[in-house]
C-alpha cells in the first residue's frame, strides 16, 4: 500500500495488512524485512573522489586554450613556455580541488539532523537500536525531545505534539491523534494521524508503526524532486566562457595577420609560424584562470569569518549577481523561537517590555502561565511545545518557574485536547483547590462567567465580553497566536470535563516568533541594493503578512498569496504575476521549485535559502541554494551552494556585498591583464607593418607573463572590499565581460601602454643598437604595467581610495620592480646595459600612464 492511503485506514486494519502485533516484530520477521526492505537511509549520490574534482577544473575554455598553446609551444621547441603555462593551470586545479575540499570538510562539522537511534517494541519489549536498523513494521516509541526516524502510522498517542518545519515549514507544532482521516488528497500537514522522518516530538509521548523507511519516506520523495532540479552555471562561469571564446578568436586573427605580413616581408615560413604562436602564447593571459580562482578563494576564506560557508567556488561571484532573495521565514527572517509580544490583563492590552508585575491580578496571570504548562527544561535545553516554551519564559521574567511549580503543585489535571482545544491543571492554592485552564479564546470564553480586574471579581458584561474578542481580533491581525486563561474554585484535585464551565477570565497571552533583531535592516540593504525580498513559507499567511510587514518585505496585503492560488495559475501566469507578489504562505515543495523558475525565467539571478527537507528541491533550482548550517536538514545543505552557520538572513546580505566586490576585483584584474597585453601585441604590430626589428625577444615575453601578469592581477584581485557595493544595482546576468565599455576601456590602456613602449623602442633604435632598442621596450613595458597596476584597483581614483588600502599591490609592485632591476642589471634574459639616461627615459616614460589615467579618474570621468 502506498504510505500516503495509512491516513485514511484503521489502526487495526493497518496492524493487519503490515502483519504486526502490539508485541512488536520478532527477530527473524526483522531480518527478513531487511531483506525486503533494506535499511532505513537514503540512497546517497555517489561521491566524487580527489581525481575527479581536480580533472573538473580543466574542464574551463581558457584552461584548454591555454593547453593547446602549451603544446604547440613544446611541438615547436618554446619548453620553458609550455611548462610554465602548464605550472599555472595546474596550480589553478589544485587551488580549485583544494577549496572544495575544505568546503567539505567544513560541511561535516555542521551535522544537525543526525538520528542515530530509535527506540521500539519488538519482541514485547523496549529496545534502542540504530535509526538505520528500523524496518517497515516496527512499533516506534515516542517522547518529548526525540527525532522521528521513519514515516508511519500513529496507534497511541497522549498529548502527542510534533514540529514537521523540516518539511511543512510550519513552525507550530501539530497534535498528532489516533483516529483515521475519511478523506482523500490530504495535505502533508494535515495528516494528523501520520509521523514523518525529520520531524521531532515537542510535547507528550505516543506510539507509531511504521510504514515506510528510507527512500519511500516523505524525505525520499523530495529526494527524487532534487535530482531533477538541475544546478545552474553562474554568471562568471558563463561570461568566462564567453569572454574566453571571444579572445581566443580575437587572438588568432592578430596571429594570423602578424604570421602574414611576416610571410609579405620575406621571412622563412617556419620563423614566421614559430613567432605568431609564440605572439599568441603571451597574449592569452595564463594567469586569468588562477587568479580567478585565487581572488574566489580568499573571498570563501573571508566569508567563512562571517558565518557563511561556500560549498561551490564559483557561486561566490553569483552573489553579486543576485536580483531576488528567496527567504524562508522561521529561522532566517525570525528567532525560530515563539516569544510573548503582548497581553491583555485588567481590560488593556499591553507589550511585555511595558508589563509589571506590581498588581494581584498580574501576579496571578504570571504564575498561571507556569502552572498550566508542561513545558520543562534539561540541561539548560527546553523541551516542549513551541507555546508552552513561550509561556513559559515569560513567566520567568516575573518569577522563578521551579520555585512556582514546587509551592503550588500540580494534583490533577486535564490534558489538552486538539479538538476540545483546551487544557486544564488543578493546584493547591491556600486552602483552595484551583483549576486552571488554558486554551483558545473562541472555545474558552462561551465558558467564562465572571472576570477579574483590579476592582475584584464579578459577573462578566456584554462590554467586557467585546472587549476580549476585540483584544484578540487585534493580536490575529498582527498574525499572534493568542491563548486565554481562567480558573475556577474546585472541590476536589480529581477533575473531568465538565469541569471546564463557569470560569473566570483572567488575561490573554498573544505569541510568535518574533523577527531576528538585524532582518529589518537586512531587507532595506537588499532593497537599497536593487535586490526583491520575497518570503515564502510553509506558515499561515496572516502570520508571513505580519512578519513580512514588519521587516519591510511587504507594502500591502495584496502582494502576498498562499500555495492554493499558485495551484490554479499556470506556469505562465505565475510568470506574468511573480513580480507583483512578495509572500507566498502556505507553499509545498513543488510550489518552490515553480517560483524560483518564474523568477530565473524573468532574467533573474535567484537565491533560495530554506533548512529543511521540503526547501532542497528549490534550493537546487535555484542559482544560489543558502542552506541553514544549524537549523539545515542534510539534505537541504547537500542541494545548496552557501550554507550559513549562524541561519542568519543578514549573513546572505553580507554575502552578496562580498561576491560584488569580488566580481569587481576580477573584472579589474582582467582589465589590468588585456589592456598589457593589449600594449605588448601593437608594440608588435607596429613593428610588424613597418618592417622593424622585433621588439622582444621570446625570453622577455615569458618574463612579462610570469612576473608583470600574475603578482599585480592577484594584488589587484584581493583589493579590500568598497563598502558602496551595496547602493549598485545588481548587473545584467547576461552582460559579458567583453562589452563595449569594457573593451574601449582595456584598448584606450593598451594604446597608452603601446604609444610609451614605442617611443622607447624608437629612441634605441636611434642608437643604432637593435638590442638597447628591444631592452628599452622590454623594460618600458614591464614598468608601465607596473605602474598600470594601480590604476586598475578601481574605477575610481587612487586618491580617493586610499594609496596604501592595498599594500599587496604594493608590495607586487616593489617585487616587480626589483626583479626587474636586477634583469637589467645583471644583463640576462637577452638584455643590453642602459645607461642612465637611457633608465630615465624608461622610468619617465613608464610612468606617463599612471598619471594621465589617475587625472582622468580625478577630474574628468565625471564630467
Amino acid at each position: 500500500m502506498n504510505v500516503t492511503e495509512y491516513y485514511q485506514e484503521s489502526v487495526q486494519r493497518v496492524m493487519k495488512k503490515l502483519d504486526v502485533t502490539m508485541e512488536g516484530l520478532s527477530d527473524y520477521e526483522v531480518q527478513a524485512r531487511q531483506k525486503e526492505y533494506g535499511y532505513n537511509e537514503l540512497q546517497e549520490g555517489e561521491k566524487q573522489h580527489v581525481g575527479q574534482i581536480f580533472l573538473q577544473q580543466f574542464k574551463d575554455f581558457l584552461v584548454i586554450i591555454l593547453n593547446i598553446a602549451a603544446i604547440i609551444s613544446a611541438f615547436l621547441g618554446e619548453v620553458v613556455s609550455s611548462i610554465v603555462i602548464l605550472v599555472v593551470v595546474i596550480l589553478n586545479a589544485v587551488l580549485g580541488t583544494v577549496q572544495h575540499m575544505k568546503a567539505e570538510k567544513s560541511l561535516n562539522s555542521l551535522k544537525a539532523m543526525a538520528v542515530p537511534t530509535a527506540k521500539v517494541l519488538r519482541n514485547g519489549q523496549i529496545v534502542e537500536i540504530l535509526s538505520r536498523e528500523v524496518v517497515v513494521g516496527d512499533i516506534l516509541l515516542l517522547n518529548a525531545g526525540d527525532y522521528i526516524c521513519a514515516d508511519g502510522r500513529i496507534i497511541e498517542s497522549h498529548s502527542l505534539q510534533v514540529n514537521e518545519s523540516s518539511l511543512t515549514g510550519e513552525s507550530i507544532a501539530i497534535e498528532k491523534m489516533v483516529n483515521s482521516i475519511n478523506r482523500k488528497d490530504v495535505a502533508l500537514g494535515d495528516k494528523q494521524n501520520m509521523v514523518f522522518s525529520g520531524s521531532f516530538v515537542t510535547a507528550g509521548r505516543g506510539q507509531a508503526i511504521v510504514t515506510s523507511i528510507g527512500s519511500q519516506t516523505e524525505i525520499g520523495k523530495i529526494a527524487n524532486l532534487i535530482e531533477s532540479a538541475k544546478e545552474k552555471d553562474t554568471p562568471l562561469q558563463v561570461s568566462l566562457e564567453q569572454f574566453g571564446k571571444r579572445l581566443a578568436f580575437g587572438i588568432i586573427i592578430i596571429c594570423l595577420i602578424v604570421f602574414g605580413l611576416d610571410l609579405i616581408r620575406g621571412n622563412e615560413i617556419v620563423g614566421s609560424f614559430m613567432f605568431a604562436v609564440s605572439l599568441a602564447v603571451a597574449a592569452i593571459p595564463e594567469a586569468l584562470s588562477s587568479i580567478v580562482t585565487i581572488v574566489l578563494a580568499f573571498g570563501t576564506q573571508k566569508m567563512a569569518k562571517e558565518n557563511a560557508i561556500v560549498r561551490k567556488l564559483h557561486a561566490v561571484e553569483s552573489l553579486g549577481n543576485i536580483s531576488v532573495i528567496c527567504s524562508d521565514k522561521t529561522g532566517t527572517l525570525t528567532q525560530n523561537k515563539m516569544t510573548v509580544q503582548q497581553v491583555y490583563v485588567n481590560e488593556e492590552v499591553i507589550s511585555t517590555e511595558q508589563f509589571q508585575r506590581s498588581g494581584e491580578i498580574q501576579r496571578k496571570f504570571i504564575n498561571m502561565t507556569l502552572l498550566c504548562n508542561d513545558s520543562v527544561a534539561v540541561d539548560g535545553k527546553e523541551i516542549g511545545d513551541p507555546t508552552e516554551v513561550a509561556l513559559t519564559n515569560f513567566g520567568k521574567n516575573y518569577q522563578n518557574a521551579s520555585t512556582v511549580r514546587e509551592m503550588y503543585q500540580r494534583l490533577g489535571e486535564i490534558p489538552f485536547d486538539s479538538e476540545r482545544k483546551l487544557m486544564s491543571t488543578v493546584h493547591r492554592i491556600g486552602n483552595r483547590y484551583v483549576m486552571i485552564t488554558k486554551g483558545a479564546i473562541d472555545v474558552l470564553l462561551p465558558k467564562i462567567v465572571k472576570m477579574e480586574t483590579s476592582r475584584g471579581v464579578a459577573s462578566i458584561s456584554k462590554h467586557q465580553q467585546e472587549a476580549i474578542k476585540q483584544a484578540n481580533y487585534l493580536f490575529s491581525n498582527l498574525g499572534l497566536r493568542v491563548i486565554a486563561f481562567a480558573y475556577k474554585e474546585v472541590l476536589s484535585p480529581m477533575v473531568s470535563l465538565e469541569a471546564e464551565k463557569d470560569l473566570t477570565f483572567v488575561g490573554l497571552a498573544a505569541m510568535m516568533d518574533p523577527p531576528r533583531n538585524e532582518s529589518k535592516q537586512a531587507v532595506a540593504d537588499c532593497i537599497e541594493a536593487g535586490i526583491k525580498p520575497v518570503m515564502i513559507t510553509g506558515d499561515h499567511k496572516i502570520t508571513a503578512i505580519a512578519i513580512a510587514s514588519q521587516i519591510g518585505i511587504l507594502k500591502d496585503p495584496t502582494e502576498a498569496i498562499e500555495g492554493k492560488d499558485i495551484e490554479k495559475l499556470s506556469d505562465e501566469e505565475l510568470k506574468e504575476k511573480i513580480e507583483d507578489i512578495s509572500v507566498f504562505a502556505r507553499v509545498s515543495p513543488e510550489h518552490k521549485i515553480r517560483i524560483v523558475k518564474a523568477w530565473q525565467e524573468k532574467g533573474n539571478v535567484v537565491a533560495m535559502t530554506g533548512d529543511g527537507v521540503n526547501d532542497a528541491p528549490a534550493l537546487k533550482q535555484a542559482d544560489i541554494g543558502v542552506a541553514m548550517g544549524i537549523t539545515g536538514t542534510e539534505v537541504a545543505k547537500d542541494a545548496s551552494s552557501m550554507v550559513l552557520t549562524d541561519d542568519n538572513f543578514a549573513t546572505i546580505v553580507k554575502a552578496v556585498s562580498n561576491g560584488r566586490s569580488m566580481y569587481s576585483n576580477i573584472k579589474n584584474a582582467i582589465q589590468f591583464l588585456l589592456s598589457g597585453n593589449t600594449g605588448a601585441i601593437l608594440v608588435v604590430l607596429y613593428a610588424s607593418l613597418l618592417s622593424l626589428p622585433t621588439p622582444f625577444a621570446p625570453v622577455h615575453l615569458l618574463f612579462i607573463n610570469l612576473l608583470t601578469d600574475s603578482l599585480p592581477a592577484i594584488a589587484i584581485g584581493l583589493e579590500p572590499h568598497n563598502k558602496q557595493v551595496l547602493k549598485e544595482k545588481p548587473r545584467n546576468r547576461h552582460e559579458s565581460l567583453l562589452n563595449k565599455e569594457f573593451a574601449s576601456k582595456v584598448s584606450l590602456e593598451g594604446l597608452l601602454i603601446a604609444a610609451v613602449t614605442i617611443i622607447a623602442f624608437q629612441n634605441g633604435l636611434s642608437t643604432g643598437n637593435t638590442m638597447v632598442a628591444s631592452t628599452m621596450a622590454f623594460a618600458t613595458l614591464c614598468l608601465s604595467r607596473l605602474f598600470h597596476g594601480f590604476n586598475c584597483r578601481s574605477n575610481e581614483s587612487i586618491f580617493k581610495i586610499g594609496i596604501f588600502s592595498n599594500l599587496v599591490c604594493w608590495a607586487a609592485f616593489l617585487i616587480g620592480v626589483l626583479l626587474l632591476n636586477t634583469v637589467l642589471l645583471s644583463g640576462i634574459f637577452e638584455v643590453a646595459t642602459l645607461t642612465n639616461q637611457q633608465l630615465g627615459i624608461v622610468y619617465g616614460l613608464s610612468f606617463v600612464p599612471l598619471v594621465i589615467i589617475q587625472f582622468y579618474k580625478l577630474f574628468l570621468r565625471k564630467k
